[in-house]
């Protein structure tokens, strides 16, 4: 359902996540990207049997991407979950702002 909405929909969907099911922020963070992955996979296979993917260009930015998951990994197990939930509440602020001024 948040796939329709964008990235978005998965930036809203820790807050709501913490709210209103009391995940922690590691919880609700993997939770999030957990559901990331099937809608990536559908969209990656619907677009590349219709032709619209440069496979090329897709692993250039996949594997560093990868790399970036698992250092994002293993920075996240040194990180308390109420840093993590001010961390995301303080990058939300940043953003709002951004388009605000945009």
């Amino acid at each position: 359902a948040y796939g329709r909405i964008g990235p978005w929909g998965y930036i809203g969907v820790v807050p709501l996540l913490i709210a209103l099911l009391a995940y922690d922020a590691r919880a609700a963070t993997a939770t999030s990207l957990a559901a990331i992955i099937f809608t990536a996979i559908a969209g990656a296979a619907a677009h590349g049997a219709l032709g619209n993917v440069h496979w090329g260009t897709a692993v250039l930015v996949g594997v560093p991407a990868m790399a970036g998951v698992a250092l994002g990994v293993a920075a996240k197990e040194r990180v308390s979950s109420l840093a993590l939930t001010y961390g995301f509440a303080a990058l939300m602020v940043v953003v709002a702002v951004r388009m605000l001024l945009s």
